[in-house]
């Protein structure tokens, strides 16, 4: 089908429910192969489509809006009630009421759309942005930027084939404090940093119990399903919007969905442009039984509440560590200090230098100290990273983008790579001193006996019995970083991608 009949298609189906229609999206690789058509000039009126339009994507609605020169014409969702509200949201904000559209192919042949902004559950971000650069659109992608390492690949080759810009909502990358710590860093600040830490530490209570429950009868589930499986039962989660974020189906965990931000910027202030050398992960889904006073209770959930994913980068170093349960008053006392709290949430990078420490305590704010723990520096202000998305687009230049596509692989590449040790583990329990002894012979510049002291003692804060509920081990993967490919594991690999269901295939790189 070329591009006047698959024009023709959608107008003579426009008044068909999206939930019927079914268009191969191969066939946007072939309608597109060729260059995408000239863009507006640097001056015109840009229209932009908003797909997935309930949590983050409110932050795009108001993003886009708050350009000049830019409209928000379209918005996109499955579910018809979200669609309706933040339509009467943009009406009153721009004084012009967007289309609605319930299927995001609909979209891409749309010649009026320049640019599309991608909100989506995280199993969808790969595919939407992979579709929206082969029909000529520029794309501004969520974290993470995909849902498995297999899909950000796509993304590069797809933006790098059609000549598009995809920028990743990491959004950190155009924040003031942000920017001004890392140019710090570089400069030699704190002396020599090779070793940088990320926490999650961010209370998630239970999701519910494991169940079958009613999907809300305004929502598309095929169409939300996507790429993913169309389970049975449908729904095993109470909430139907973002506690996907817990089913590793659809989302990543926090490892891959605050995690990040922070990976991105830890790699960012190491200086570090590759995937690791070596992962390995140790956590569990844990407290939920003591939180709802019920040793049966088995949590909606499938991913890690509490997460230790240690990364080698040869001679660098990334920790990573989530934890769901309550976070008041824990033992960390260095990282009290660093974050100047003792109690709620904690979540951001400490850069550990020869000199001193740089600790990015909030989006818009990072402190340094020198090694007594004094503050000798601190950095303030955000960024318009929407607005840098539209600079390069308007200016097509990629260069211009402070989040690519490839940055944005390598940092969800971090969250990936980690979950999988965790998921091939899961079931391979250990006790505290198995671990510790494993950790042992583990490479890394953290103190791996001391980062497990402290997670073991949070948890037993939190009431978890370890001997009745024991933490899972994964194994430790070696990766080719320039070949994206276990080379010590074969169900690893299989982990790199996923099975994807007819209609909604993510294309692999080499195939975009």
């Amino acid at each position: 089908m070329n591009n006047k009949n698959r024009r023709q298609f959608l107008k003579s189906t426009g008044a068909a429910s999206a939930a019927t229609m079914a268009l191969n999206p191969g066939l946007f690789v072939h309608a597109q192969d060729t260059d995408p058509e000239p863009s507006k000039s640097p001056n015109s009126l840009m229209n932009a489509a908003v797909v997935g339009v309930k949590g983050r994507g409110g932050s795009h609605i108001d993003g886009m809006i708050g350009l000049d020169g830019v409209t928000v014409s379209h918005l996109c969702d499955i579910d018809s009630a979200q669609l309706e509200r933040r339509g009467n949201e943009v009406e009153k904000k721009q004084g012009k009421k967007p289309q609605y559209v319930s299927d995001m192919r609909q979209l891409f042949d749309d010649a009026s759309i320049d640019v599309v902004t991608v909100a989506t559950p995280n199993h969808w971000h790969a595919l939407a942005g992979v579709w929206a650069m082969q029909a000529g659109k520029d794309a501004y992608i969520e974290k993470p930027v995909c849902h498995n390492i297999a899909e950000g690949a796509a993304l590069i080759a797809a933006a790098k084939k059609y000549g598009r810009m995809c920028q990743v909502g990491t959004q950190c990358r155009s924040s003031q404090a942000v920017r001004a710590a890392v140019d710090f860093i570089a400069s030699g600040g704190i002396g020599e940093v090779k070793f940088a830490r990320g926490l999650c530490y961010k209370r998630r209570k239970s999701i519910g119990a494991l169940g079958d429950y009613e999907i809300p009868s305004q929502v598309d589930f095929n169409l939300w399903s996507g790429p993913a499986e169309f389970t049975d039962p449908r729904l095993t989660r109470k909430q139907f919007h973002y506690d996907w974020h817990w089913q590793r189906m659809y989302g990543n965990g926090d490892l891959g969905n605050q995690g990040p931000h922070q990976t991105d910027i830890a790699r960012w202030g190491l200086g570090i442009d590759s995937h690791p050398n070596s992962i390995i992960s140790y956590g569990g889904r844990l407290g939920y039984q003591a939180e709802q006073k019920n040793p049966d209770y088995v949590d909606a959930g499938d991913t890690a509440n509490t997460e230790v994913s240690i990364y080698d980068y040869g001679d660098k170093c990334i920790v990573f560590e989530t934890r769901g349960l309550s976070v008041d008053k824990s033992d960390d006392e260095e990282l009290n200090r660093l974050f100047d709290s003792t109690k709620g949430n904690k979540i951001g990078v400490v850069f550990y230098g020869t000199e001193g420490y740089v600790v990015q305590r909030s989006y818009t704010h990072c402190v340094v100290f020198d090694k007594q723990m004094n503050v000798v520096k601190e950095f303030r202000g955000g960024g318009d990273h929407f607005g840098n998305f539209i600079d390069a687009c308007r200016k097509r230049d990629s260069s211009l983008l402070h989040a690519d596509a490839r940055e944005g692989h390598l940092s969800a590449g971090v969250s990936h790579l980690g979950n999988i040790s965790y998921y091939l583990g899961e079931n391979n329990t250990a006790s505290v001193a198995e671990i510790g002894e494993k950790l042992a012979s583990v490479k890394s510049l953290d103190d791996n006996a001391g980062t497990l002291t402290r997670t073991v003692k949070h948890l037993e804060k939190n009431g978890v019995d370890l001997e009745k509920y024991p933490l899972s081990l994964g194994p430790q993967l070696a990766f080719d970083p320039e070949k994206e490919v276990f080379t010590n594991n074969d169900d690893a690999n299989k982990l790199l991608s996923r099975e994807y269901r007819d209609d909604f295939v993510c294309p692999s790189a080499d195939k975009v």
